[in-house]
């Protein structure tokens, strides 16, 4: 990473309040929803158990796409990451609010999921990488008041939508965010990207990525639904996710260029 001088005054606040929105914002709508999934379901004329699938489409991805984010930051750099992941978060977002099928819902989701991986992982990296030295333990404070803030607020405000207005708003809550959360960060880290470096893709260690953490993490959201390990689905998500971490474990392990 180059070095360069801390931020300081209006700017350093600026950045911060940019980086805080985006960690609120990823971590709102992974509970926002969780509550209006009736109202979603109805609306879209799908049963409960269908609609449950927008908050694990979501999930999914999301779980897959973050260990990837560090591969992705050093081929293309970490603020502009942070930047196209933030548009597209807020593009995604839109498009979920205006979905009239449970499956262009849950399409949308998982791109949601895809481009919100690598919001929270370079929100820190860059707060800690631009603040003073001697404030950085403030810096992870903040930071760590909107991780534990956004869960509480995301069920109460997903109720209050889908009770007075259409869930739609659930989604489009994040585009006003997502645009300032852009134009924040670009007038205070425009000119601080970090270095990147040309990697080649680790094909065998996506695919094992992608197959273990979906599979786990499908066993985990539905594990409930479908009364855990009396259910042959989540005995074969089990097994699937456990031979596809511990072949990516030894791959990651021996291979040149790890995706992890």
């Amino acid at each position: 990473m180059q070095q360069q001088k801390p931020l300081e005054g209006a700017q350093l606040v600026i950045m911060t309040i940019a980086l805080s929105l985006a960690t609120f914002m990823q971590v709102l709508d992974s509970t926002i929803a969780n509550v209006a999934i009736p109202t979603i379901a109805g609306n879209l004329g799908s049963s409960l158990s269908q609609g449950t699938w927008v908050i694990t489409s979501f999930g999914v991805a999301n779980a897959i796409s973050i260990p990837i984010t560090g591969w992705l930051a050093k081929r293309v750099g970490e603020v502009k990451l942070f930047v196209w992941s933030t548009v597209a978060f807020a593009i995604a977002s839109w498009a979920c609010g205006v979905s009239n099928s449970l499956t262009m819902l849950i399409f949308f989701r998982v791109i949601q999921g895809i481009v919100a991986g690598p919001l929270i992982p370079l929100s820190q990296s860059l707060l800690l990488s631009n603040y003073p030295p001697a404030k950085r333990s403030i810096a992870l404070a903040l930071w760590s008041m909107t991780v534990i803030v956004a869960p509480i607020c995301g069920p109460i405000l997903g109720g209050y939508i889908s009770d007075n207005y259409h869930w739609g708003w659930i989604f489009f809550i994040n585009v006003p965010i997502g645009i300032a959360v852009v134009i924040m960060t670009l007038q205070t880290l425009r000119g601080r990207e970090t270095r990147t470096e040309q990697r080649r893709i680790d094909g065998v260690g996506l695919a094992l990525l992608i197959i273990g953490i979906g599979s786990l993490q499908v066993m985990l959201d539905r594990g409930k639904e479908l009364d855990w390990f009396a259910s042959n689905e989540i005995i074969i998500l089990t097994i699937v996710a456990v031979v596809a971490i511990s072949f990516l474990i030894v791959w990651e392990l021996t291979d040149d260029n790890p995706i992890v």
